[in-house]
């Protein structure tokens, strides 16, 4: 039980016997609370001491559900992100079908000219090349195999052009299937997206409201923690927002805690590893210098004084990750810089509104590299790398699980274990430590 609220029970149970007491000193006796006076004190103070803890674990879940929706939210407007990337991916193979489907249309017309050409050009050329006229006009045995030559020639180029139609009209074909299906295909996507759009607004506006919601019902358990406490409002609102504080750094300082743990563990296995390799390495060198001993042996001893080959220096372990672009990071990280205060809207890329991805987009956009708009993608089209190699300017993403598809928060890494981010609706860019809730997950350099 806390000190404050056991010392106004304290209070409340003598004003409660003051009456008794005072009456006994009267007359001179000296009157004790009773048993059961004692016990039904005892009573409300566990009474209390449970109400305390209860409205305090109601708050703990109230702050639980307002971050859970909030996670909801930006879950279903990523994926709103998503989708409009897929559909801009299916516009732009739609695109580039439609116009294979041109390229084809216009060599079948091409062929069918051409084909329709040497047709005429046989019909007019009527009966003078066919094998009876070749031979009833021909001098001889050679203007006979000459005139069959040239009718041959003829009936080959025919052949061909005949061909050549026919493979252009199928080809045509497979583009025009294959550009009705990839606009089928954007038609779906668009689809998609707008059910996503609208789930991401739902989920937005279900947020907002169950935020309100609770944050009605945080102040009414907090009342009831001041009558309980015995103390005013403000100060048990002080007290709460210290306790939520304290929960929150403990909370930050375990993620910490296990993100030095996890980099610990992985410079470690590097530094195995980079040992194994230079053991290697030394056994290798070893070996050939007995392997040159015992050549140096066999072909008799050299020159005196001749110069020897040092072994070559052990190779330095591999990188563990790409360097970071300085000039562009820092680029990124200004821009990110510039935005802190603008407010989170889901789908929003600026000027004055931002959501997650947007904001890394852009911020990655000033440091000259193009992301898309979508934390899977970025994450997707950037190098993994281990939260040990962090630089800034890298990305820190969260998921909901081992797999990159999960993935729906990003923030932009400036150092120093902290980040410059779009959190949520209701709060603005900020730059907080990358543990501020949970540890993330993914990491990635651009």
């Amino acid at each position: 039980m806390h000190r404050l609220g056991a010392a106004a029970l304290a209070l409340s149970l003598v004003s409660g016997l003051g009456g008794v007491a005072a009456g006994a000193a009267a007359d001179g006796k000296h009157v004790y609370p009773s048993q059961h006076q004692v016990h039904q004190a005892q009573h409300r103070a566990a009474r209390a001491a449970d109400d305390v803890s209860g409205t305090r674990a109601q708050l703990v879940a109230a702050n639980q559900r307002m971050q859970d929706a909030a996670v909801r939210a930006e879950q279903a407007a990523e994926a709103y992100n998503g989708a409009r990337w897929q559909l801009q991916q299916a516009r732009r193979e739609a695109r580039v079908a439609d116009r294979h489907a041109r390229i084809a249309s216009a060599d079948v017309s091409q062929q069918r000219r051409s084909y329709a050409a040497s047709v005429v050009s046989s019909y007019e050329m009527g009966p003078s090349l066919t094998p009876i006229s070749a031979i009833q006009g021909s001098s001889g045995i050679g203007a006979v195999l000459s005139k069959l030559a040239t009718l041959q020639n003829a009936q080959s180029a025919m052949d061909s052009t005949y061909d050549s139609f026919r493979a252009s009209s199928t080809l045509a074909g497979v583009a025009r299937s294959q550009a009705d299906a990839a606009r089928a295909q954007a038609r779906a996507m668009a689809a998609q997206a707008r059910r996503a759009r609208d789930t991401a607004a739902a989920a937005a506006a279900s947020a907002s409201a169950l935020t309100q919601q609770l944050a009605e019902r945080k102040t009414r358990l907090i009342q009831r923690l001041a009558d309980l406490q015995h103390v005013s409002v403000h100060l048990a609102e002080k007290r709460q927002a210290g306790i939520e504080a304290a929960a929150r750094a403990a909370a930050q300082r375990a993620a910490e805690r296990a993100a030095r743990k996890a980099a610990a563990k992985a410079a470690k296995e590097a530094a195995q590893q980079a040992a194994q390799q230079a053991a290697q390495q030394a056994a290798q060198q070893q070996a050939q210098q007995q392997a040159q001993q015992q050549q140096d042996n066999t072909n008799g001893p050299g020159p005196t004084g001749a110069p020897t080959t040092p072994p070559p220096a052990p190779a330095p372990p591999p990188p563990v990750g790409p360097p970071a672009p300085a000039s562009g990071a820092q680029a990124a990280i200004g821009f990110a810089r510039a935005q802190l205060g603008d407010p989170y809207v889901w789908g929003a890329t600026g000027p004055s509104a931002w959501d997650c991805s947007g904001l890394t987009m852009g911020a990655w956009r000033a440091g000259g590299i193009s992301l898309p708009h979508y934390s899977v993608a970025q994450y997707e089209q950037s190098t993994p790398i281990s939260p040990s190699s962090l630089q800034p300017g890298d990305l820190v993403f969260w998921g909901s699980s081992s797999s990159p598809s999960s993935i729906y928060h990003v923030a932009l890494y400036v150092g120093n274990g902290m980040i410059i981010q779009a959190p949520r609706t209701g709060r603005d860019v900020e730059e907080v430590s990358m543990y501020y809730w949970v540890a993330p997950n993914f990491y990635a350099r651009p």
